[in-house]
């Protein structure tokens, strides 16, 4: 099989998770202080592809280049792909057919984090040489995503694709599409035949349903760790707990009058004066926590400064002030440069998905 090429999907407006993508795209908001699009980059370097496209949108793209570069941090290299509109899944390979020509890829959902990356996925694409291979799970609420059906097989087995429909009314069954794929160049042919579905779009599943009619081989990978879509609060602070969930406890920062308990990583820079942390949590370079208790699955930024509160299952992103809480902040996603303090009043819990460069005083 011909060397395989990556493309990174990075456009989109990010709406579910707004405020936070008003001012930075949603690729770049971090798991486990993190950009989740890094995870992607990494996942591909790891199976052996080296040249890869990442698509991106007028509006955010600058933002997107300047923080992944030209992909030498991570050892392999990147071009970047304007898509000029989000018109599809499907629409953004032809975009970047320039870019992949006759070569069989990898395509990926900037937005998605894949358990064990996808280094089986590659090599089952080597040893079977399908038309197209796609991931799925078994999810809750079908419904909610692309479903396949697959052919009858022997028990032990996994049938070939028979049928795909985009989140469909009555699913057939809970096998929903991850968002990562891998396609031959016929791929191209079955973009440009399709039309565009009632959202306006082109559709992949509609152009891996094409390939499926015209008796193409696609072939399914059941994914057999967690996958998730980080394009809500929920989903990212699921993603957070499994990645911190793995974590190696490293303290390189201060620790003055501190204890900390578990998986926690304080990096170089950091200080922490009579603060408990319980981890596992992450401590970013430079951040000051000062008379606090940082709970499980937290992840701290870079340059952030904490007095005084409790925080715990929340992401805050670089640059984040809190102080002064009488409850505990949970469950939480602070965007850059957010500032969270008490007023006269002292509510028990607090609860906030706040967007970059807002400050909140509580009554």
């Amino acid at each position: 099989m011909e060397r395989l090429k990556g493309l990174i999907l990075s456009g989109g407006k990010g709406t579910r998770l707004r405020p936070i993508t008003h001012t930075s795209a949603k690729q770049l908001v971090p798991v486990a202080n993190k950009p989740v699009l890094f995870y992607g980059i990494e996942a591909m370097a790891e199976a052996g592809i080296d040249e890869i496209g990442i698509i991106i949108a007028p509006e955010t793209g600058p933002e997107i280049e300047a923080a992944a570069g030209d992909g030498s941090r991570f050892g392999v290299r990147i071009t970047y792909v304007v898509q000029d509109e989000p018109l599809g899944l499907a629409h953004a390979v032809l975009t970047a057919e320039p870019f992949l020509g006759t070569s069989p890829f990898v395509m990926y959902l900037g937005d998605n984090l894949l358990q064990g990356g996808i280094t089986d996925l590659v090599a089952a694409f080597r040893e079977h040489e399908p038309d197209a291979l796609i991931l799925l799970t078994p999810v809750p609420d079908p419904e909610n995503y692309g479903v396949a059906e697959l052919e009858p097989a022997p028990s032990g087995e996994v049938g070939r694709v028979r049928k795909l429909v985009e989140k469909p009314a009555e699913p057939a069954t809970d096998l929903a599409l991850v968002g990562v794929y891998m396609f031959t160049p016929v791929v191209h042919d079955a973009a440009r035949a399709i039309s565009p579905s009632a959202r306006g779009e082109l559709e992949i599943t509609d152009a891996i349903q094409h390939l499926v009619d015209r008796g193409r081989r696609v072939e399914p990978h059941i994914v057999r760790g967690w996958w998730k879509d980080t394009g809500m609060l929920q989903d990212m602070l699921e993603a957070n707990r499994l990645i911190l969930d793995n974590l190696t406890a490293d303290v390189a920062g201060e620790l003055v009058e501190s204890n900390v308990d578990g998986r926690v990583v304080v990096e170089a820079g950091a200080r922490l004066e009579r603060t408990r942390v319980r981890g596992p949590a992450v401590i970013g370079a430079g951040s000051v926590l000062r008379d606090c208790y940082i709970g499980p699955y937290t992840a701290i930024g870079e340059g952030c400064t904490i007095t005084h509160a409790e925080v715990e299952h929340s992401i805050l992103l670089a640059g984040c002030t809190v102080s002064e809480l009488d409850g505990r902040m949970e469950s939480s996603l602070l965007g850059r440069n957010v500032t969270v303090r008490r007023g006269e009043k002292q509510p028990r819990a607090y609860r906030f998905m706040v967007g970059d460069n807002s400050d909140i005083s509580i009554l």
